[in-house]
């Protein structure tokens, strides 16, 4: 026997199921495009935080091999009598440039957003979705 395709009869309902279908076929394609969005943002995201590791990770590698030079350097100038209060100074001093360098970050983190488009979009959607009648 062959499959015969289903036909809709006509009648009242009809109308009401093709409106069903339609809205369910709009929120699925926003739900798609959305989420289309949301893996791209994610994929700048990611590759945005991996070039700030390894330059972050460059910088203080040099950096640090740069003071520690300075820091032998420094020292081996300065008046034996004198060495400990100048390692003092200096390990105040930088300590005290660290704890200024994670405040810093750590406020920095908290502004960044992730996903704000994605966000900023779904607002938008949420708000018009309220304001139809």
């Amino acid at each position: 026997m062959a499959e015969q395709p289903q036909v809709r009869a006509p009648g009242p309902a009809k109308g009401a199921l093709d409106i069903g279908q339609r809205i369910i076929t709009i929120v699925v394609g926003m739900v798609e495009t959305r989420l289309r969005l949301a893996v791209v943002e994610l994929e700048e995201e990611k590759a945005n935080l991996i070039q700030l590791l390894v330059m972050a990770g460059l910088t203080l590698l040099f950096t640090a091999f740069g003071l520690m030079s300075l820091l032998i350097l420094i020292f081996w100038a300065i008046d034996p009598l004198y060495r400990l209060m100048a390692l003092g100074a200096t390990t105040g001093v930088l300590l005290f440039l660290a704890i200024v360098g994670t405040i810093w970050t750590l406020v920095k983190v908290r502004r960044t957003t992730l996903l704000g488009d994605t966000r900023k979009q779904l607002a938008i959607d949420h708000t018009e979705l309220e304001g139809e009648p």
